[in-house]
């Protein structure tokens, strides 16, 4: 029984810090987002000096053992 009440004093106090209108961490949110709004936005010009590949169309993942499994159809019922 100990345990268990251990346990949910983070809980509880949680709860209460919430309810007087404290919210944990909102201050390191708030630093966090105005840091990354702060940050100069830089767009590098589009280099037009070499051509890109084609993009691979191989399957791969999900995909690949989705094609293999649909190779067999389903046995017939009689």
């Amino acid at each position: 029984m100990f345990e268990i009440a251990l346990a949910l004093i983070p809980l509880f106090l949680l709860l209460a810090s919430l309810l007087f209108g404290h919210y944990p961490g909102l201050e390191a949110i708030v630093k966090i987002s105005e840091r990354i709004w702060a940050r100069p936005r830089v767009r590098a010009a589009k280099s037009q000096g070499r051509p890109r590949a084609p993009r691979s169309r191989a399957i791969s993942g999900g995909l690949l053992l989705a094609l293999g499994f649909a190779q067999r159809p389903p046995p017939l019922t009689s």
